[in-house]
């Protein structure tokens, strides 16, 4: 074996068959002694694997991954796909767990009712919405502030916006984009903390003027909107990473390609590993089969 090592070090200086004959072996055993050296190919679906981890940049843990593999025809489970990442040194990116947080809000201001409470889920989209503001961090200190607006049963972002300060236009911006797009009927219902932001005359003006019904947690207890403060921590892991913004102009770009990319292509384990717009498909799909 030793005599074959020594005849892979020098080929690239003397001819294989030279050395084969001075060394007194048999040519074609060293080919298939080399041969048997090569690396076995890496399978398809690993192959696969590591392509779809770095597509979506380290976000998918082995759970989505599976379902990309399924979806891709591989059908493997989720310990080879665990010790495949482990083998490549490849290691998903873990969002901090979600830490309830309070909204101050002005105690003389009348807040609205929690109209989620003992409430089952929505069966459709455009039928409950929940919002939320987040501070991220800007390069050099400071913050900017990112006011969302999700569709509680597909999870979809349907409206945001980001400043450099928080005023009240702040969640009446994302939800008048949200409106307009969406178009949704009377009686959706708008629920989000008790801030003040949400408890503004032109913010309830516009819930009102869209026939829409404002609802709001109970004081201190941030639990009432879970939906919209877990996805802070998601978002936060998958785009900022540990970093910041420079300014509020690379914010606004990295926020809507996130975003884009979390609406169209992010699985959402609550959805059955769908990302949102193709969990809506599926419901106007439904739909459709049920009426017809």
């Amino acid at each position: 074996m030793s005599t074959y090592r020594y005849i892979a070090q020098r080929q690239s200086r003397v001819p294989v068959r030279q050395l084969c004959q001075v060394l007194r072996v048999s040519a074609s055993a060293y080919y298939t002694w080399q041969r048997q050296q090569a690396p076995a190919p890496e399978p398809a679906w690993q192959v696969a694997m590591r392509a779809q981890f770095n597509w979506h940049s380290a976000r998918y843990g082995t759970r989505r991954l599976r379902a990309e593999l399924h979806a891709q025809g591989y059908q493997v489970g989720r310990w080879r796909i665990r010790r495949a990442l482990a083998a490549a040194g490849l290691r998903a990116q873990q969002p901090r767990s979600f830490v309830p947080r309070t909204t101050d809000s002005d105690p003389s201001v009348r807040a609205a009712p929690n109209l989620l409470l003992d409430q089952p889920a929505p069966t459709a989209p455009n039928r409950v919405w929940v919002g939320d503001i987040t501070y991220l961090p800007k390069q050099g200190g400071g913050w900017l502030y990112l006011a969302t607006w999700l569709d509680r049963y597909s999870r979809k972002v349907v409206g945001w916006d980001v400043r450099e300060s928080m005023p009240a236009d702040l969640v009446s911006e994302a939800l008048r984009r949200a409106l307009a797009v969406r178009q949704p009927a009377a009686g959706l219902l708008i629920h989000s903390d008790q801030g003040s932001q949400y408890s503004a005359t032109n913010f309830k003006a516009l819930v009102a003027h869209h026939e829409a019904l404002q609802s709001m947690s109970r004081r201190g207890n941030c639990y009432d909107n879970a939906h919209a403060e877990s996805f802070w921590s998601r978002l936060k892991t998958e785009l900022l990473a540990g970093g910041s913004f420079r300014n509020l102009t690379e914010a606004r770009l990295e926020i809507s390609h996130y975003l884009a990319y979390y609406n169209a292509e992010r699985r959402h384990s609550a959805l059955g590993y769908l990302a949102p717009n193709h969990f809506e498909t599926h419901f106007q799909t439904a739909s459709q089969l049920c009426a017809a």
